[in-house]
């Protein structure tokens, strides 16, 4: 009992850390993370955090569902997990540039 309540607590800071990073690195953002310097207050690229955010969501998910049988099969599964993080990378690309140039804004 003790095991499984501290499964799950541990899956829902992995899940809740991979909020922020996913967020902001979608939105082409920089953000802390810890692999700035100094970590956990520098800043780190979009595609950097947006890669933090998959890391902590994988662990989140492994640690904390793995005894259900969400997805029909493994193959369902990868590919639902490739294409949200093809995407969120493609996003964090994408946003990355359009911050680097100076683009008027519409008031």
């Amino acid at each position: 009992m003790l095991i499984e309540l501290l499964r799950s607590f541990f899956a829902g800071i992995f899940l809740m850390n991979a909020i922020p990073h996913l967020t902001q690195g979608i939105a082409g953002k920089k953000f802390q993370s810890p692999f700035a310097n100094p970590p956990g207050i520098g800043l780190s690229s979009a595609v950097v955090n947006v890669l933090w955010a998959w890391a902590n969501i994988l662990i989140g998910l492994g640690i904390g569902f793995y005894k259900f049988n969400v997805f029909s099969s493994v193959t369902t599964a990868s590919a639902f997990i490739i294409g949200a993080l093809l995407l969120s990378l493609g996003l964090a690309w994408h946003f990355g540039q359009l911050y680097k140039k100076d683009y008027p804004t519409r008031d």
